[in-house]
């Protein structure tokens, strides 16, 4: 499981879980049905980024999103998460 709390860290766990899928930027695309540049903007931490496009590209990737409250820990204890 990944903590994501802004879309850098978005970004950095989508291109993660593609590298473990073994697809390249454009390979994914085609499977979303995107543009190659889509996905490296939104690796790069892109904040315009739309929901459906992200709800699109785990779908690519087998994956789901879990919602539910912030933890209480410290943001360093947060970063050492991730």
């Amino acid at each position: 499981m990944t903590l994501v709390r802004i879309p850098k860290q978005l970004g950095d766990a989508l291109r993660r879980y593609r590298t473990l899928a073994g697809l390249t930027q454009s390979q994914l695309a085609a499977k979303a049905g995107l543009r190659q540049a889509t996905i490296s903007q939104i690796e790069a931490g892109s904040s315009a980024t739309k929901f459906g496009t992200v709800c699109t590209i785990l779908a690519a990737l087998d994956l789901e999103m879990t919602i539910g409250p912030r933890s209480k820990s410290s943001s360093k204890n947060i970063e050492d998460i991730l």
